[in-house]
């Protein structure tokens, strides 16, 4: 597992998400002065989400659909997927996932798991936020609908 507890400044926000791209690590505030730590894979250059935003949905084994961007992009890779995939093992979101919003506008960005725990520490995705499942499961338990992410690049 690659999450550990940390000490943080003490005016950070509890129950606040915060993304750190560039080091490829979040933090969960737990409590004033304290955090969870988690290792993860980002997107690729110029595909990372900046600012603020909220969890407005959370999903266990969700279901997938590449963005028309994505296939766009990469039709041979993302077309055969169009109409979307199932949740399970095999799904690019793995275990859970928290949707991220701004207003009620869904971003299309998500922190979630991935059956692929090897690209942790690198920046492969399309933009959205990978842990481990057994990371983002932790995670996912610990964060409430509402729950504000701020992305720093």
């Amino acid at each position: 597992m690659s999450r550990r507890d940390v000490a943080v400044r003490d005016d950070v926000a509890p129950n606040s998400i915060h993304i750190f791209p560039e080091y490829f690590c979040i933090y969960h505030i737990t409590a004033p002065g304290q955090a969870r730590e988690y290792h993860v894979a980002v997107g690729d250059q110029g595909r990372n989400l900046r600012g603020m935003t909220t969890i407005r949905r959370k999903e266990e084994w969700p279901s997938w659909t590449p963005t028309t961007n994505m296939i766009h992009r990469e039709p041979d890779k993302y077309g055969p997927f169009a109409g979307g995939m199932a949740g399970g093992p095999d799904n690019p979101l793995g275990a859970r996932a928290l949707y991220l919003y701004r207003g009620n506008r869904d971003t299309m960005y998500r922190i979630h798991g991935t059956p692929q725990p090897w690209t942790i520490g690198r920046a492969v995705s399309s933009g959205c936020i990978r842990l481990t499942n057994d990371d983002i499961v932790d995670l996912y338990n610990a964060t409430e609908i509402g729950t504000t992410v701020h992305s720093y690049l």
